[in-house]
């Protein structure tokens, strides 16, 4: 009977999601004091979820809430003394949190903003054994298309091409037949992310690489073209465009202990200006 009670519950939440909820009408289930709500429950369920999944999601949902209500409750009452040091522990955590989160929001900010691009190109120039690939990287462009898809046959001869009239002709043909479009003549991708959307089985990639240049492929379904302008090699240097933003994250982590000490001595000693700090003189007798 009580799992048929929850069933309904749930069931007339499920329900009342394609309608708006008064708000005093919001709360789903109480235990004691403390209410779960409707809302909070849409919001673990993804969109698209089918009613039967949404279904489990939030029985599993709630029944885990009202556990975790009940067994904080047994708690609550036979921690007798040790309240108050929770109460401080928790206090003590949630100033952590607060410093941590406005520490890296502050970091990320100023330090971020403070790295120019000619730092950036000198540690790239002086540390360029660090930056070795472990991946194979390519410029190019990708297209999925249906075999049956009209004009293909001329695509085929386009995306072997790099000028201006055939990008423009295939991105226009793209945006009505391509399943994926993937133009990155301007950036690196990995290699083995662009193999995994094609019917292909490569053994020797730096090889292939080395020797392949326009790669057509199809299966019963789908025809795919990879044209590859650039590539670089496991092993090798990882190009500047590349490595930048790692080498940004770097010279900002190591900039990082220094830029919080010297902030915290800055706050302290206009603390002690101000007359924020009061240090107890008196002894007792």
């Amino acid at each position: 009977m009580k799992h048929t009670l929850v069933f309904l519950c749930i069931l007339g939440l499920l329900a009342g999601c394609q309608m708006q909820v008064a708000e005093d009408n919001d709360v789903l289930v109480t235990v004691d004091k403390y209410s779960l709500r409707r809302s909070e429950i849409e919001q673990i369920i993804p969109k698209g979820t089918s009613q039967a999944d949404s279904l489990l999601l939030a029985e599993s949902f709630v029944k885990k809430w009202i556990k975790n209500v009940l067994v904080y409750e047994v708690a609550e009452r036979n921690i007798g003394d040790k309240n108050e040091e929770i109460n401080r522990l928790v206090d003590e955590y949630r100033r952590s949190l607060l410093r941590h989160r406005y520490q890296k929001d502050m970091m990320q900010t100023k330090l971020s903003s403070d790295i120019k691009e000619q730092e950036i190109a000198v540690y790239y120039e002086a540390n360029q054994d660090k930056f070795k690939l472990d991946k194979n990287l390519i410029k190019g462009l990708f297209l999925k298309v249906p075999i049956n898809a009209p004009g293909l046959d001329k695509v085929r001869k386009q995306y072997r091409l790099l000028d201006h009239e055939s990008l423009e002709a295939i991105e226009k043909f793209s945006m009505q037949q391509a399943v994926i479009y993937d133009y990155f003549y301007d950036k690196w991708v990995d290699f083995d992310e662009i193999l995994d959307k094609m019917p292909l089985n490569i053994q020797h990639t730096a090889q292939y690489l080395r020797t392949n240049k326009a790669i057509e492929t199809q299966d019963s379904l789908y025809c795919y073209l990879l044209n590859i302008d650039e590539y670089v090699l496991t092993g090798d240097k990882a190009p500047y465009e590349y490595a930048s933003s790692q080498i940004k994250e770097l010279i900002v982590n190591s900039k990082k202990i220094s830029f919080l000490k010297n902030f915290e001595e800055d706050l302290y000693t206009e603390a002690l200006r101000k007359g924020k700090v009061i240090f107890n003189t008196k002894t007792n007798d």
